[in-house]
């Protein structure tokens, strides 16, 4: 499996720093997020596409000094920085996505076609993270798992549609897993771990490791 280096925080994967008092509980920042598994017309799996959508705290603190023009709103182009350093640091942190057939590992290219724009006064990162070589669907099933296992970020997919296949033959189905969820003591435990604190225990790692939001593709 994918070596998943353990994140300081997403506000380092982010080129970012959270002030102090801002978040003072695992978790430290809530992302809202859609994902879509982008085949070709030879019956590849060629990318994915995430649309990662940020709470009001992150979003307000993430924009700051960032309007160059002074007149109140931020413009793609403004933004454009900023979405570079992120997806360009996330790479440390395998992009909190992963991507498997059976126990082998698939690898990922360099981020494309990102950006950063605002939907409901959220500050909101959209990128397409291809894979480094497409891969053919053959019987064998595919699991993309979208998490952060420090659970420092907290993902929850889009209830209207967490996942989707884009452009996959009719042969295809995706099943999505939400991640189980937290009993009160865990959850509890893990709002106590302080702010500079950037990852909980290794007991509470085996609990944390297993809240991911998985989708699993077969073809036939």
């Amino acid at each position: 499996m994918i070596s998943r280096t353990t994140a300081t925080g997403l506000a380092t994967a982010l080129g970012l720093f959270v002030p102090g008092g801002a978040a003072q509980a695992h978790p430290h920042v809530f992302v809202e997020a859609r994902s879509e598994v982008v085949f070709d017309a030879d019956r590849r799996v060629t990318g994915i596409r995430h649309v990662w959508q940020f709470d009001e705290a992150f979003t307000a603190f993430a924009v700051q000094g960032l309007d160059a023009d002074g007149d109140g709103k931020l413009t793609r182009e403004e933004l454009q920085p900023l979405a570079q350093i992120n997806v360009e640091s996330l790479a440390e942190y395998d992009f909190f996505t992963y991507l498997q057939r059976g126990d082998q590992d698939i690898d990922f290219g360099e981020p494309e076609e990102y950006w950063l724009d605002f939907y409901g006064g959220k500050l909101t990162l959209f990128y397409t993270l291809p894979l480094a070589q497409p891969l053919v669907m053959d019987a064998s099933k595919i699991t993309l798992e979208v998490f952060d296992p420090t659970y420092f970020v907290a993902f929850e997919m889009s209830r209207d549609t967490p996942f989707e296949l884009v452009s996959a033959p009719a042969s295809c189905s995706l099943d999505f897993t939400p991640p189980p969820e937290l009993d009160p003591q865990t959850a509890t435990t893990l709002a106590a771990i302080p702010q500079d604190q950037r990852e909980p225990s290794a007991d509470l790692m085996t609990i944390t490791e297993t809240l991911s939001n998985t989708a699993t593709i077969a073809c036939k």
